[in-house]
């Protein structure tokens, strides 16, 4: 029976889990596409310079690190704004009710009546719901100025946004880490345009699991906001030279 019982335990466990997880997908994928296509437009465009390896790993990982850095900054930001500003509220409308009880009330009366409730019914659902402050409050901040609070943490956003942006985004600099130290005999850039596609496959199969639309579209976008990045990025690096004196 123990058994049993510590077998649904860890089941329970796994599948939370599993869920929290999957609430910072979206994030992870925001990071990872947004890490591949700054930095691989980095590299297209010193190639497109022709800039050697050693200054194309200078201005990658700067760009990597610092980029990505700024870009979890944004988001940890941005969230915890939203939790503030829900907050704020939510301690206006504490307030309110202690101020002004009887017109709270007939706000949670009217949303309900609003949802199809009358009579006896309706009487008791807005004195079950005005019995508790919290939840007093949390109905006229959802029902009323429809807001509702964040789960995710802001911390982990930004996190998540971060490792994303390093983990994904160090694809285009692989090959030239290993052609500074090791001397890559193909061609380094065609090369890495041949990996980093694949990191964009990755990040667009992801994205289409968190929107739940057809993965072969999903890549596809994917692939091609990084292939014309990556054009632009080259094609400027290339006409640049042309008139400025490295």
């Amino acid at each position: 029976m123990e058994k049993v019982i510590w077998e649904k335990a860890l089941i329970i466990s796994k599948k939370k889990w599993t869920h929290k997880y999957q609430d910072y997908l979206g994030e992870f994928v925001y990071g990872g596409i947004d890490g591949c296509v700054t930095t691989f437009a980095v590299v297209a465009g010193s190639v497109g310079a022709g800039l050697s390896s050693g200054v194309i790993l200078i201005l990658g990982f700067a760009n990597l690190l610092a980029d990505g850095f700024a870009m979890s900054v944004g988001a940890y930001l941005s969230s915890k704004s939203v939790r503030d500003n829900y907050l704020k509220h939510l301690r206006m409308e504490y307030d309110a009710i202690d101020e002004n009880p009887i017109a709270k009330k007939a706000q949670v009366r009217k949303v309900y009546k609003e949802k199809g409730f009358s009579g006896q019914l309706l009487e008791q659902v807005v004195e079950t719901l005005v019995s508790d402050k919290d939840c007093w409050a949390q109905v006229i901040m959802k029902e009323e100025m429809e807001m509702i609070p964040e789960q995710k943490s802001p911390f982990w956003i930004g996190a998540t946004t971060y490792m994303a942006f390093i983990s994904v985004g160090i694809i285009p600099l692989l090959l030239y880490v290993y052609d500074y130290f090791f001397h890559f005999s193909g061609n380094t850039f065609i090369s890495t345009c041949l990996f980093t596609s694949l990191g964009f496959v990755f990040v667009g199969m992801l994205k289409t699991y968190v929107t739940e639309t057809n993965p072969l579209k999903g890549i596809t976008e994917t692939l091609v906001l990084g292939a014309t990045a990556a054009g632009v990025a080259y094609l400027l690096g290339f006409v640049l030279e042309k008139f400025i004196v490295i």
